[in-house]
């Protein structure tokens, strides 16, 4: 085959302009630290890179439920918390008030203390996260206890069931309570005598009156002690969600750096092999050029200059 100065100067071009490409790639690769820009480059790594990203996607959303969960948990122990220390204050009154020095006057000032520490759970009871009330479960723009004008109070939490519990998704197929259930930390419906609110009317209202007999004091001392063991048992229910909720957090953070890595792994270029590949290519280049302006014969235009 008859090898014209056409050809060689066709395949130089051809040649010098791959050189070019794969310059371009690597300076892309050094630029970017990312073996591709498109999927074109490579289909299959821009494949599992979909993969890996939806992967990661996941444990990353799972990780925002578990921080809004940990809100949740943590405002809601801190609030019965509260309630405990209350009812610990009025329990401490109560005692004081069996003393026998007590008059009329003292009873009655123990009683509008009383009242001003049930007011002062209405408050935790009413207490609101982002705009959202923690024991009212999904019917969270509702206040759990409402104060009507003739200063008794509408709950609006008694219709309260299992339905109404705020669930977040923890993991693939696990969803995790996050709220606390207002029956376990006020008690039920308030004929049912289970409510501790309306156990503090009765209180108030009776040392309001200036007598309290030993007998009376017995039992509303045995009552607050029941209001408090279910306080403590819900905030004990709260504390072994919250184990669970961090035991899930260190496995997702586990889960998101392994995510990374293979993610990692399949994009990111090693960048000391890359600027070696670049140099390399481009003494290369700098050769062809030279090489191919020696091969490449001058024309006869060029010899009448």
């Amino acid at each position: 085959m008859r090898v014209t100065q056409g050809m060689i100067a066709k395949n130089s071009l051809r040649f010098i302009g791959s050189s070019y490409d794969k310059l371009d790639r690597l300076q892309q690769q050094v630029s970017t630290g990312k073996k591709i820009t498109k999927a074109s480059d490579d289909p299959v790594v821009a494949m599992k890179g979909m993969q890996y990203r939806t992967q990661l996607a996941q444990v990353n959303q799972y990780q925002r439920n578990v921080s809004q969960g940990f809100t949740w948990l943590e405002n809601s122990e801190s609030s019965v918390n509260s309630e405990t220390d209350i009812m610990g204050k009025i329990r401490d009154l109560m005692v004081q008030a069996k003393s026998d020095s007590n008059g009329e006057t003292e009873l009655k000032a123990i009683g509008t203390e009383i009242g001003q520490l049930k007011k002062q759970l209405v408050s935790v009871a009413n207490t609101q996260v982002n705009g959202r009330y923690l024991f009212n479960g999904t019917n969270s723009d509702v206040p759990p206890i409402t104060e009507n004008a003739d200063g008794t109070y509408t709950y609006n939490y008694e219709n309260y069931t299992g339905a109404s519990d705020v669930n977040i998704n923890i993991s693939n197929g696990a969803v995790l309570k996050v709220n606390s259930d207002p029956n376990s930390a006020f008690g039920g419906v308030a004929q049912n005598g289970d409510n501790v609110f309306e156990f503090l009317n009765s209180l108030e209202a009776s040392l309001s009156k200036g007598t309290l007999s030993e007998a009376d004091s017995d039992q509303v001392l045995s009552d607050i002690d029941g209001f408090t063991d279910k306080m403590n048992a819900e905030k004990s229910n709260i504390g072994a969600r919250t184990n669970r909720l961090e035991l899930i957090q260190t496995r997702l953070e586990s889960q998101a750096a392994t995510a990374e890595k293979v993610l990692s792994d399949n994009e990111d270029v090693e960048m000391e092999d890359v600027i070696v590949d670049y140099l390399s290519q481009q003494t290369v280049h700098r050769a062809a050029l030279s090489v191919n302006a020696n091969i490449i014969q001058p024309s006869l235009i060029d010899f009448l200059k």
